[in-house]
């Protein structure tokens, strides 16, 4: 699976960490309705039981409202849930490898902080691109904000899609128009919100309006 570029407009990163009174099902369940294009299910801590009754439930919901979902760095569970994908960062495993154990059909992402990271993510397989962090963020104190000027290359650099993540938020977002990325990444600009739907069609709409800007 091939994935189309408009899928980046809007793509969101859950975290547990925001739950609150509600569960995460049903706080993806306002971020679809709210216009979100793309999931990607974060889980750190879950053991595989859990984890895989809760992918299983999201991929139910994505599947309905027809959004991409990928799992963060569990290739196991991206199986057994048949989720669309996975995604894996820098320190994970190989790209060649996931791309071996996922398929050609299954859509592989990958996080990247470079140009040289960007093109050999591109051979190795991936389908499309997280670079960042763009911003200083709360998730990874301790990433350094790529410059504009950094996205600009990188986007040059490969044909695939990219998405920005990393302390995206909507007073900040349209800092990226003109730099090439196909839409953002966002964790506590959705899920930290007390009414997601509503922050979630408000992301949509200035992020649409920073793509129109390139």
């Amino acid at each position: 699976m091939k994935i189309d570029k408009n899928a980046m407009l809007l793509y969101a990163v859950t975290d547990r960490a925001w739950t609150g009174n509600q569960t995460l099902v049903e706080q993806v369940e306002a971020a679809l309705v709210g216009g979100i294009t793309f999931l990607q299910l974060r889980e750190k801590n879950l053991g595989y039981d859990e984890f895989l009754q809760e992918a299983i439930e999201l991929k139910k919901l994505t599947d309905f409202y027809h959004v991409p979902f990928v799992i963060n760095d569990n290739v196991e569970i991206a199986l057994a849930c048949d989720a669309d994908g996975v995604h894996v960062g820098q320190e994970d495993m190989p790209v060649e490898k996931v791309r071996d154990l996922i398929g050609r059909d299954k859509i592989l992402g990958v996080s990247a902080q470079n140009v040289e990271q960007a093109i050999a993510a591109e051979k190795a397989g991936a389908d499309y691109l997280g670079i960042g962090s763009v911003f200083p963020t709360s998730t990874k104190s301790d990433a350094k904000p790529m410059t504009f000027e950094t996205v600009q290359e990188i986007c040059r650099s490969v044909s695939i899609p990219i998405v920005a993540i990393g302390g995206i938020t909507k007073t900040n977002i349209l800092e990226l128009s003109g730099s090439g990325v196909d839409g953002v990444a966002v964790v506590s600009a959705i899920f930290a919100q007390s009414d997601i739907t509503v922050a979630t069609k408000a992301l949509r709409k200035l992020s649409t309006e920073m793509v129109g800007r390139d």
